[in-house]
């Protein structure tokens, strides 16, 4: 009988704060064709040429800001969330980074080396995006059909949506909150508006609130990252009982001089102070760990920012993170698909 096991990716990270790792950890990561989608050549001349002279040095000055005695905050927490789950499965549970180590490949390699036939692998993204959930596939199945042949993957597909999932972050939310606040503010990580263009089967896409907001799953939208992230919300505040005028939806996190999804996290945060929001709670749902884009963009330049707009009170709510609840949304996840490998 063929051995099964689980393989949890996240993004990944540098392997420490020097400037040479941080360097190395980006150009990797930007070089992706699914994270700038340019030719080879304008992508190298893009990164390597510019986005690497300069930016190394800044992200390294940040990373230091949100390191931990153990480590990356995105790379410890995503070993917490392995060992946990490890003592609620009977099969091996190992983890896997997009980017840098330890890398999907070595994931693999450590189930094989334990027997290990048939995996679920599971792209800890809620939402679809080509920079995430479509890269982590991609580099799966490279390395799958290239050193692993043998091995069968089963991926978890996203789960934005899923009753389970929204249950859990709800809960999670609705405990943060503080007593007194004016909005919730949803942040997601932005991406160029052309990366929902290129994900739409039907070619259909219009990026609008008609389609991103007030329509169902279908043909066209099935992998619209915006209407993903703008489903989680209504969901979620649907869960809470928390009024829709009382919750903001915006982007962060943009890279040059493309057109992003809208509105932006950064020009959010300085405008709506002088709209009467002047205590402030944020969330990240793109993330299930906190990571660089949370504690250091969000929760430090972020909460300058809308400081500086005439902001009053700014209050971060963490990531799932480790949470019980979490981990076992996890487990019915990964056992979902360690059961359809008996169906096939």
């Amino acid at each position: 009988m063929s051995k099964k096991g689980i393989l949890l990716v996240n993004l990944g990270s540098p392997r420490s704060t020097a400037v040479n790792d941080v360097k190395e950890y980006l150009d990797e990561f930007l070089m992706d064709e699914r994270v700038i989608d340019y030719r080879w050549i304008f992508r190298a001349l893009l990164v390597r040429g510019v986005i690497l002279k300069t930016r190394p040095a800044k992200s390294a000055e940040a990373y230091k800001t949100v390191w931990t005695n153990e480590g990356s905050p995105l790379i410890v927490i995503t070993e917490k969330i392995q060992k946990k789950l490890q003592k609620l499965v009977d099969v091996p549970v190992e983890i896997g980074m997009r980017y840098a180590e330890p890398s999907i490949e070595t994931g693999i390699q450590k189930l094989v080396d334990q027997g290990i036939s048939e995996i679920v692998l599971f792209p800890l993204y809620p939402q679809y995006a080509m920079s995430t959930t479509e890269t982590v596939i991609e580099q799966a199945e490279e390395v799958r059909k290239k050193k692993f042949p043998k091995v069968k993957i089963n991926y978890i597909q996203p789960f934005y949506n899923r009753d389970i999932y929204v249950n859990c972050l709800a809960e999670s939310i609705k405990e943060k909150l503080p007593e007194n606040f004016d909005a919730l503010q949803f942040s997601y990580h932005g991406v160029p508006e052309r990366h929902l263009y290129k994900t739409d089967p039907s070619k259909t896409c219009k990026i609008d609130d008609a389609n991103c907001i007030n329509s169902q799953v279908d043909t066209h939208n099935a992998y619209c990252y915006r209407h993903q992230c703008y489903k989680t919300t209504e969901a979620v505040i649907a869960k809470m009982g928390l009024p829709k005028e009382k919750t903001i939806i915006s982007f962060q996190s943009r890279l040059g001089k493309d057109k992003w999804i809208e509105p932006y996290t950064d020009e959010t945060f300085e405008t709506i102070p002088e709209k009467g929001v002047k205590n402030l709670a944020v969330v990240c749902p793109a993330f299930v760990s906190d990571c660089l884009e949370t504690l250091e963009e969000i929760s430090v330049e972020g909460k300058e920012q809308f400081m500086h707009g005439g902001g009053e009170n700014f209050h971060y709510i963490p990531c799932l993170n480790d949470e019980d609840r979490w981990i076992e949304v996890v487990k019915v996840l990964c056992e979902e698909k360690l059961n359809d490998f008996y169906l096939v």
